[in-house]
């Protein structure tokens, strides 16, 4: 059980990409505490300029996800018994995006990638228009639903060392959204989505490491999606050459 003279050893990166430093702050340990808990420690009660980015503290939207001992993580589930080396953390934003200040990260150029791999629904009716009926044991359901949990925290972005390689590469993220897509019988842009995904940075670049699956905090598996979308986009080739 923690007492009033536990510390923690907190190192947090601050600044942005012009101007980076790293402060050490002394916070008070204490049982069942967050890393979310620490940081927020820190801004009431030693530096108020220190900023960062949380919302719901109960693992939902994602928003307070950074580098814990450089790990990406969830700092709102994240306990700090579980990842602190000899009573130390370092915290840093998350990686593989441009940094606003401190440890927010700007989500941008995540959610760019979305764009990008047309990881976004295409309409077959409107909106005054019954919808379709789905069937949830129908085998393309069954695949979707698989990667439906998915809520824009960036961690698997952060984890992927070929986003890291390759500014152009779309991420884990995106690719399992195109990928869900794909097998949604209410989407109208199949062709649209595989060719999206199969151009520059698209699905062929990963390199199936497995950082995504490795640390994604819902337990999703976005290298399964990508393997997913190298097979379409290479049947989709062959039935191109095939009927020109």
């Amino acid at each position: 059980m923690s007492t009033d003279h536990d510390m923690l050893d907190v190192t947090v990166q601050r600044g942005s990409a012009d101007h980076v430093h790293h402060d050490r702050f002394q916070v008070p340990a204490r049982d069942n505490q967050t890393v979310l808990d620490v940081v927020t420690w820190i801004q009431q009660m030693a530096d108020p300029s220190l900023s960062y980015r949380y919302a719901c503290r109960v693992g939902m939207c994602g928003s307070c996800a950074m580098m814990v001992n450089g790990v990406p993580r969830w700092t709102c589930r994240t306990h700090v018994k579980k990842v602190t080396v000899n009573g130390k953390l370092s915290l840093a934003p998350l990686r593989n995006l441009p940094v606003i200040k401190d440890l927010a990260a700007d989500m941008d150029p995540f959610f760019d990638k979305w764009v990008a791999a047309e990881a976004r629904h295409h309409p077959t009716r409107g909106r005054l228009e019954e919808f379709d009926p789905i069937k949830p044991d129908a085998r393309d359901r069954v695949e979707a639903n698989l990667g439906i949990e998915c809520i824009n925290c960036g961690i698997c972005y952060a984890a992927c060392d070929t986003v890291a390689g390759n500014p152009d590469y779309l991420g884990p993220a995106a690719l399992q959204r195109a990928w869900t897509l794909l097998n949604d019988s209410r989407d109208g842009d199949r062709p649209g989505i595989l060719s999206a995904v199969s151009g520059k940075g698209g699905c062929h670049n990963c390199h199936s490491m497995g950082s995504c699956a490795q640390y994604c905090p819902n337990g999703l598996n976005p290298m399964r999606a990508i393997a997913g979308l190298k097979r379409e986009t290479v049947k989709a080739a062959l039935r191109g050459k095939r009927d020109a």
